[in-house]
């Protein structure tokens, strides 16, 4: 069974959408695009060229994919992540393309969570999802996610697309690791759990 880890660039205020720039996504008439591009630096992209060694495969949504696809083909021949993602398999999920064109890439049409769930069960190591905001939300409503590695940036945006939106599945998460950049951002890995469990907490039950 493959494992399947989603990574989100995050607000503070669980904002995810454009982190990288001001055309990434206008959605909504969004004007914050670029917001977490400040905060990086090299302890970041060191984490981030450890985290994508390990994909077995990529899995995009159609936005995500287009922006990759542009850019990450003109890396340099020695740089680590483009050499990785320019290589590695790739799914892409998406209700419009007809084709894709970038190596190495498979289009998903139809039911996708159905798509996912066959990919998972097949071999071949980690499945990772980068951006890909919409299509992250099919995978949380079906269930489909085993681990969340998150960058939490120190800033408020206000409004936005967020990572989990109105459809979340109830679920318990077990903290697997965590840092804090230079720069502010906590970088957590956390993965699935169960169920959530439930309490109460005031001084007449002792947890006060």
């Amino acid at each position: 069974m493959r494992k399947l880890l989603v990574t989100a660039f995050l607000s503070l205020d669980g904002i995810m959408q454009a982190p990288g720039g001001a055309d990434e996504d206008r959605d909504g008439g969004f004007e914050h695009g670029g917001w977490a591009v400040p905060h990086f630096d090299p302890q970041v992209l060191r984490l981030m060229t450890e985290l994508t060694s390990g994909a077995g495969a990529l899995l995009l949504g159609r936005r995500t994919y287009d922006i990759f696809a542009a850019t990450w083909p003109l890396a340099a021949a020695d740089d680590p992540i483009g050499a990785k993602l320019n290589g590695v398999r790739k799914y892409v999920a998406s209700r419009t393309l007809d084709t894709v064109t970038w190596q190495n890439s498979t289009l998903l049409t139809g039911d996708v969570a159905g798509a996912v769930g066959k990919l998972k069960q097949g071999d071949g190591g980690e499945i990772q999802v980068h951006g890909s905001g919409n299509l992250i939300q099919t995978l949380i409503a079906h269930d489909l996610v085993d681990e969340f590695h998150l960058l939490v940036f120190p800033v408020l945006v206000g409004s936005g697309k967020r990572l989990f939106a109105e459809g979340t599945i109830p679920a318990g998460l077990e903290l697997i690791d965590s840092t804090t950049s230079a720069t502010g951002i906590v970088i957590s890995r956390h993965a699935r759990d169960g169920k959530p469990e439930y309490g109460a907490m005031g001084p007449e039950t002792g947890n006060w």
